[in-house]
């Protein structure tokens, strides 16, 4: 290598390094996983709820497949203290030990304590917002031993319409948890206002980019407006977002998002009951390879084992925690019968660079099909559009390449698995018995024990997916998609001869 080369090298893995500390906390390499209350529960939330939902999650095998923060969402405290600062309390019916209490049960466990809050005078539920009060509820979670702080959009009160007056508003938040001296990961919930995605990586590791999410694929509601080749720039957020809404708001701004700073693309509605497996299936594949944080929505505590099945696919997750950090891209999408892709329903292709799990120099790459339609269909994607990144019309190298298709769906857990692994937790929703984790890790993958970049890098067969074929040079990827679903690939590049000899055998 040129000594010009070794310094452009230096230069850029500099400028990386530095993208990765833009929000200099150091958390959310990855994108972030865990447990919210909100979209199964609501206000219902208590110190029992948090408790509980800790111990299955431990118990499911999930804290060790990655999530790792139960966040507490609104609804919450019963005002300030007058007499204290002004500092928020917590509602004493609702956590009659207090926060501290609940982040010491949550610690004591493993896992990470989230806390919400609203960049305005009130929450979206009604309750005391932090707007004018950054430093000293800052220092309240962080003497709390919170973990993680969502910070929601309502009642601000007017502080927002442009990019410049939004980022000051959210960046008071962003100081005030830095100079507490603990780390707190600090995820915005502006839903896309301001377009979040071009100021939040220097303050924040993730971002919302839309209206709140629906348990709902497609259908259109006028709530959620923004719906077009231009649903990014959405002057109006809402709410009542189905998947596929959310997606293609997501498709425009896959390249805002980084190793420490993310797109949001909000909780996830797995098991709240609304949708089909495979619609499920497909929402958690989408989420997964779009890299937004991985936030369970629904009631832990009520699963059913088909969704636990879903949540526990460490293959798919691994493409989320991919440590190249980068998000796949849309590459097409087409109107079915004639309808309007954008708006109607439309099948798509999407696909991503991953780190290399062979050690070579050719990264994997993760193809998703989306069916959108009402029945089956067979899909195909060509060389040429999964890696037209890498040279248009074909021409890309990758293209003259023998690749191994791996199905990434091929190994879901069984519900009958799931089913045992549920019925043995010691979970009962009685808290004052503690905690008393059962044996659910045989033979699943265990991200606390080896990272899912280890386990990638040694790879890890429960990270890889099922060999389903094999792909010579200008070779296309084919799948029967079921309705409202997706198939899931890794490829691999073959070695040069691999083709050919396993054609001979």
């Amino acid at each position: 290598m040129s000594f010009r080369n070794l310094v452009v090298g230096a230069v850029i893995a500099s400028l990386f390094t530095s993208r990765v500390r833009a929000v200099d906390n150091g958390l959310a390499i990855t994108p972030q996983m865990g447990w919210d209350n909100w979209n199964a529960l609501g206000c219902d939330v208590s110190e029992d709820l948090l408790l509980q939902t800790a111990e299955l999650i431990v118990d499911y095998g999930l804290q060790d497949l990655g999530y790792h923060y139960v966040v507490l969402d609104d609804c919450w405290s019963s005002g300030r203290n007058a007499s204290n600062n002004n500092s928020l309390i917590a509602d004493a019916s609702k956590f009659p030990n207090g926060m501290a209490a609940v982040a010491d049960r949550l610690h004591a466990l493993g896992l990470g304590f989230g806390m919400y809050s609203d960049a305005g005078k009130y929450t979206c539920g009604g309750y005391a917002g932090s707007l004018g009060y950054e430093t000293v509820d800052a220092d309240t979670f962080a003497s709390w031993g919170v973990d993680y702080l969502k910070y929601d959009n309502c009642y601000n009160m007017g502080q927002a319409g442009n990019q410049q007056i939004s980022e000051a508003r959210y960046a008071t938040m962003a100081n005030a948890l830095n100079a507490t001296g603990r780390p707190i990961l600090y995820s915005l919930c502006n839903w896309g206002e301001d377009y979040p995605w071009n100021w939040g990586s220097t303050i924040a590791n993730s971002w919302r980019i839309s209206g709140d999410v629906y348990d709902n694929w497609d259908t259109y509601d006028s709530r959620c407006p923004c719906t077009g080749a231009d649903a990014w720039n959405c002057g109006l957020p809402g709410f009542h977002c189905s998947i596929t809404n959310i997606m293609n708001k997501a498709s425009f701004i896959v390249s805002k998002a980084q190793p420490g700073a993310w797109n949001d693309l909000d909780m996830l509605e797995v098991g709240n009951g609304a949708m089909t497996d495979a619609e499920y299936v497909a929402h958690f594949s989408m989420w997964a390879i779009a890299k937004s944080p991985l936030i369970m929505g629904n009631d832990i505590r009520t699963i059913a084992p088909a969704d636990l099945a879903i949540l526990s696919n460490a293959a798919v997750i691994a493409v989320n925690q991919d440590p190249s950090g980068s998000s796949a891209a849309r590459r097409w999408i087409y109107g079915i019968n004639g309808s309007d892709p954008f708006t109607g329903p439309s099948i798509q292709l999407w696909s991503g660079s991953l780190k290399s799990t062979t050690g070579g120099a050719q990264s994997d790459m993760v193809v998703l099909l989306i069916n959108g339609a009402d029945e089956s269909m067979p899909m195909n994607a060509s060389l040429a559009d999964i890696f037209v990144d890498n040279g248009p019309g074909g021409t890309a190298p990758q293209v003259k390449m023998s690749w191994e298709v791996r199905d990434l769906w091929a190994n879901r857990m069984s519900d009958e698995e799931a089913a045992a692994i549920i019925a043995a937790s010691s979970g009962t929703g009685n808290v004052t018995t503690g905690y008393n984790a059962t044996e659910v890790g045989a033979g699943r993958y265990n991200a606390t024990a080896m990272s899912y970049a280890e386990g990638l890098a040694a790879n890890s067969s429960l990270l890889l997916g099922n060999v389903t074929t094999t792909l010579a040079p200008s070779g296309t990827v084919t799948a029967t998609v079921e309705p409202h679903g997706v198939a899931m690939f890794r490829l691999r590049a073959l070695p040069t001869g691999m083709m050919r000899k396993r054609d001979e055998l």
